[in-house]
């Protein structure tokens, strides 16, 4: 006789069984059968009415979400039972059996929501985490440390992520769960190195980028349409984070280190300013000399990957084809360094601090130049064309490449003019490294002069021959 009852819910199929009118049984095989199977094999036989049974076809990858759910869990129990916190005097209440099972019932309410089940689903993680509240208000009266019931309902969300089918979302929660609870002394040491100016830094640069930023318009204003006051924004946001980590590599790397290396981070920051201070310093009798030409040296070679860095971030085509004529430069400047370190000492000389961590300051008045050069630039371009251009752009990066590389970089964007904008940020490079070769020409003493203005001299020529190749 036909089935009197049959469902299908996503991968669930049941089936009533019936034996010759007699009383109807409900049996249940659990299978791990394909939809094939089930098309080939089962449903004919639903159809023809021979047999009629229940069956709890879970695929392959609900099977997956289970195994991973529990193994995340155990993972997790594993970390708390290695490090003491299942036993002892001040136990909390799970181990490593513990958590695997919190992880496999995370699971297993997980598939039951996706399986129509959400009822039955919110009752288990609801039972469970009324156990974890339960063991914490027993252990708070030894301990109020709650790591371990907080990481017993992560087991849970995760295993529940997992055995709905987000199995990797799952297992990179339990992923960087251990890692936290493995890293808590380095994290708990690295907190206690934090100070006063580097908290309040983080703060005010997630407001800056968090709050200021999403609520400036885009833009285009102005003349040239020029004006978009959400990517001058984004710019302050640039400069004030490029100060930031050259301020927070230094004091990673700490003060004993030596100028070289001190020089190589503050280029990060400004190369026109680490070698107007590294001259200075060369003019005391007992200064290690060679080493602030290195740093200076080194200074110079980190600019310029930081105006390919800048390039990629505005305009990849203008990176693309600026590595033609600044590597040569790069090399040169790459091995004067080298070769300076190989002969000169670790020194303990201290170098200029370079101040606030963000220089929000320095970095509002860099935006602002950088509109006023973007200004001069397009207007430029619109009256006499690329050739000015390039006369322009040397002029600009006497004072300021920074601004001068962003504002080219945003132009070439709107002309297309890749090849004459290159030549013309090339041109401005080359007029800040012989600015840089002056100073330590005039302000410079002994062997910083003499190292400084050969290794500069041979970037700034490396620069003009493959301006005219």
């Amino acid at each position: 006789m036909p089935a009197r009852n049959f469902a299908r819910h996503g991968q669930l199929l049941t089936v009533l069984l019936e034996f010759d009118g007699l009383t109807p049984w409900l049996c249940t095989f659990h299978a791990v059968l394909s939809p094939q199977y089930l098309r080939q094999r089962v449903l004919p036989l639903h159809e023809r009415g021979e047999a009629y049974v229940m069956l709890a076809c879970v695929d392959l990858t609900a099977v997956a979400g289970l195994v991973a759910a529990t193994i995340g869990g155990a993972a997790i129990g594993l970390e708390r039972q290695w490090s003491g916190h299942a036993s002892g005097p001040r136990a909390h209440f799970g181990g490593i059996r513990t958590f695997t099972m919190l992880g496999g019932l995370g699971g297993l309410a997980g598939w039951l929501s996706t399986a129509g089940f959400l009822p039955l689903a919110v009752v288990l993680l609801a039972g469970a985490v009324a156990l974890i509240v339960a063991a914490y208000a027993a252990a708070s009266r030894v301990d109020v440390d709650g790591t371990t019931e907080v990481a017993a309902i992560v087991a849970l969300a995760a295993g529940s992520l997992s055995g709905s089918g987000q199995v990797a979302l799952g297992g990179g929660v339990v992923a960087a769960t251990a890692l936290l609870l493995l890293e808590k002394t380095r994290l708990h040491a690295f907190v206690t190195r934090i100070d006063d100016a580097a908290l309040r830094a983080s703060a005010r640069f997630a407001a800056l980028a968090c709050v200021v930023l999403p609520l400036l318009p885009r833009g285009p204003y102005g003349p040239f349409d020029a004006i978009r006051p959400r990517e001058l924004w984004s710019l302050v946001l640039f400069f004030s984070g490029l100060s930031f980590i050259g301020w927070i590599a230094r004091r990673v790397v700490g003060k004993q280190q030596g100028v070289i290396l001190s020089g190589l981070l503050g280029g990060i920051i400004s190369s026109t300013s680490v070698s107007l201070i590294f001259a200075r310093e060369s003019r005391a009798t007992d200064a290690p000399r060679l080493a602030l030409a290195a740093g200076a040296v080194g200074a110079c070679t980190v600019m310029l990957l930081r105006v390919t860095l800048a390039c990629m971030v505005l305009n990849p085509a203008l990176a693309a084809a600026l590595p033609r004529y600044v590597v040569p430069a790069f090399v040169i400047g790459v091995a004067a360094v080298l070769a300076a370190w190989r002969l000169n000492a670790p020194a303990s000389q201290e170098s200029a601090d370079p101040g606030s961590p963000l220089q929000l300051r320095a970095a509002l008045q860099m935006t602002a130049l950088f509109q006023v050069v973007l200004f001069v630039i397009l207007f430029v371009q619109a009256r006499w064309g690329a050739q000015a251009l390039v006369v322009t752009s040397a002029f600009v990066g006497l004072t300021d490449l920074d601004a001068l590389t962003l504002s080219l970089a945003r132009s070439a964007g709107s002309s297309g003019d890749i090849p004459a904008t290159v030549v013309a940020l090339t041109a401005g490079i080359l007029a800040n490294t012989c600015l840089k070769l002056g100073v330590a020409l005039v302000v410079g003493r002994g062997a910083f002069r003499s190292a400084t203005a050969a290794a500069l001299g041979a970037m700034a020529l490396a620069l003009v021959i493959a301006l005219l190749r």
